[in-house]
């Protein structure tokens, strides 16, 4: 099943490839068709694979830290009628697919993704779940991370984990919850009010005065959008004192969560050209301690596009997950889990000796 899986997927043939056999094309759809339908083939015994690679590549790749990046994607099926338990994923309110959550570890030493520690498909019936033996009710977004978190620190993978997460996950009430539980984050922040010096100010305000006092420098180069640009960057202590919120509407659920006041780190991180003309600004948020400098963060963050990249991979540059004819939400999540053993595979055999 995964050898099926180590070789990209035309749009219009993205049906479980037969390997080179004596068996007739037909048996193996067979088989395969048995396999992601047989219930006692469960979701958590599938990704044992993956974490057991998981901590075998960051013993190998990571030196420090390793980077647990956590993000959401659209699995979309609006012409597969015949798809039971697809959710709707845009306010059309029409069921269209399932929404895919997975956390990815990946290296501190390069960014490389090494492997996924956690998966889940949110579908009508639940959320099938590479954590959970069984299909579980379905939380908020945001609710699902602490529980993906958790799970990796569990594992035992070697190297204290940062969880990376993109400007969806900037809630107070959430960032208290991963403090007091131990995580370490990593959050792209919104323009949102923060206590600086004595007094709370905007992110941009802040930012605008650090460029007045000339506190930004140089970092690295970079390329932006293929042009030679610089990475400049710098940090300034804060602390988050207003109440945390519910945002739940759905449920009538806005309720106000008060909390002590946090001590974060933020990391303002701009990319300027040749000439000063700033191009992107980053926001980032983190509890990291300052043994990681301002500079690794900004990498990290960046790094946190290799979840984009296996997205990619997954969806429209190689497995072409959204033409896949499985019919049910275990089925789809069971191959899901397939095809990540298969870019373990690659990725591994991608690295330089």
């Amino acid at each position: 099943m995964v050898q099926s899986h180590a070789q990209a997927s035309q749009a219009l043939a993205s049906g479980i490839h037969a390997l080179p056999d004596t068996r007739s094309v037909f048996a193996a759809t067979q088989a395969a068709y048995r396999f992601l339908n047989n219930r006692r083939v469960t979701l958590r015994a599938l990704s044992k694979p993956l974490v057991e690679a998981a901590r075998f590549e960051v013993a190998a790749a990571c030196d420090r830290w390793a980077l647990v990046i956590h993000d959401w994607s659209q699995l979309m099926y609006p012409g597969h009628a015949a798809k039971q338990g697809r959710v709707a994923l845009s306010s059309r309110g029409i069921p269209e697919g399932y929404e895919l959550q997975t956390a990815l570890v990946a290296s501190d030493r390069d960014g490389s993704p090494l492997a996924p520690a956690a998966m889940s498909l949110r579908a009508a019936d639940g959320v099938h779940c590479s954590r959970s033996p069984k299909v579980r009710p379905a939380l908020s977004p945001l609710d699902e991370l602490a529980p993906a978190m958790s799970f990796a620190e569990q594992q035992s993978l070697g190297r204290p984990l940062v969880h990376i997460i993109d400007a969806e996950a900037d809630s107070v009430a959430h960032f208290r919850q991963w403090q007091h539980s131990g995580q370490r984050f990593l959050v792209r922040a919104d323009d949102r009010l923060v206590e600086w010096e004595g007094n709370e100010r905007k992110c941009s305000a802040i930012r605008t005065i650090l460029a007045e006092r000339g506190a930004f420098r140089i970092v690295r180069p970079v390329q932006y959008h293929g042009t030679a640009a610089e990475q400049h960057v710098a940090e300034v202590a804060v602390r988050l004192l207003r109440a945390g919120q519910r945002n739940r509407p759905g449920a009538g659920d806005r309720q106000k969560l008060p909390g002590p006041p946090l001590p974060l780190r933020l990391v303002f991180a701009e990319v300027r050209n040749t000439t000063g003309q700033v191009l992107a600004t980053w926001r980032l948020l983190t509890n990291l301690p300052m043994e990681v400098d301002d500079s690794t963060i900004a990498l990290w963050y960046y790094w946190r596009w290799s979840i984009e990249k296996y997205f990619k991979l997954l969806k429209s540059a190689g497995m072409n997950v959204e033409g896949w004819q499985q019919a049910t939400a275990h089925a789809i999540a069971a191959r899901l889990l397939v095809a990540s053993m298969a870019c373990v595979t690659v990725w591994r055999l991608a690295k330089p000796p």
